[in-house]
């Protein structure tokens, strides 16, 4: 199945250095929720498993699961993980959002 998300490698590996140091499956779910400063959020959780309707992609064995109401906000977006001066984040490149946030964890449609 194609996905029209894409997790970097980066993002990967920091989801999978984490999962190892909690003990846990290297799966990341991203969630769409109403609220922030634009209208939606991101939100990011280790998960034990994906949904049978979830949307599934995978680079380097870890995975990125989005349920369907979420992935129509987010359909052709990218996940990396970034460290600048600033700090670390997972950020998502989404070619959807029409207004975003200074703080990049915010959209809106």
């Amino acid at each position: 199945m194609t996905t029209p998300l894409t997790l970097t490698q980066a993002a990967a590996d920091r989801v999978g250095l984490i999962a190892r140091k909690q003990g846990k499956p290297a799966i990341l779910r991203l969630s769409v929720e109403g609220g922030g400063c634009s209208g939606f959020q991101y939100k990011f959780d280790l998960e034990s498993g994906a949904e049978a309707d979830d949307s599934v992609s995978e680079t380097g064995g870890v995975q990125l699961v989005v349920d369907p109401v979420s992935l129509e906000l987010v359909a052709g977006s990218t996940v990396d993980y970034v460290e600048s001066l600033g700090g670390a984040a997972f950020r998502v490149t989404n070619p959807n959002a029409a207004a975003g946030c200074g703080c990049g964890t915010s959209f809106g449609i």
